[in-house]
């Protein structure tokens, strides 16, 4: 009954699929310069391969963030049955004059045709360069609390099932 953790395959399965085309953010995690670990919600675009992040250049985890560094990001539901997406990765970056279109992707995809549209067009005015920071999973862990459960609670209920 122990799932197989760590696999990309994971992000193939259909939970995992709903979770990275939903409306929630991510929450990405980081080492700060002072090492003391960080988390912040952010929106994302997932392209099938890497997930891409856009930040204004003046962002204060680009501070932290170095091309190769190791992350985090998680995706989850807030209602019973659960449904987590856990990603490991590394990180790269590059600048795009205007709104990265990963991030324009997101924001529709986020708010619809409309709410995109003016809040698009008011970043653009504030926001001429955007950096991208894209991270690609080297592990991934999936929960729905339904087929996969945590580690513990795994064990927990072969043992039940082994002992009667």
């Amino acid at each position: 009954m122990t799932s197989e953790q760590g696999s990309l395959g994971l992000l193939q399965e259909p939970v995992s699929q709903r979770l990275l085309q939903s409306r929630i953010p991510a929450r990405f995690a980081y080492q700060w310069t002072d090492g003391t670990p960080r988390v912040v919600p952010i929106g994302f675009h997932w392209d099938g391969e890497e997930f891409v992040l856009g930040t204004p250049m003046d962002a204060p985890k680009l501070k932290a963030l170095r091309d190769g560094q190791s992350v985090a990001l998680c995706i989850d539901t807030d209602e019973m049955p659960y449904k987590v997406l856990e990603v490991r990765g590394t990180v790269r970056m590059d600048v795009v004059e205007g709104i990265a279109p990963e991030y324009e992707q997101m924001t529709v995809r986020c708010l619809g045709d409309e709410a995109a549209a003016a809040w698009l067009q008011n970043l653009a005015v504030i926001c001429p360069r955007m950096t991208r920071v894209f991270v690609r999973p080297t592990w991934v862990g999936m929960i729905d609390f339904e087929t996969r459960f945590p580690s513990a609670i795994e064990r927990a209920m072969e043992a039940a099932a082994a002992g009667g």
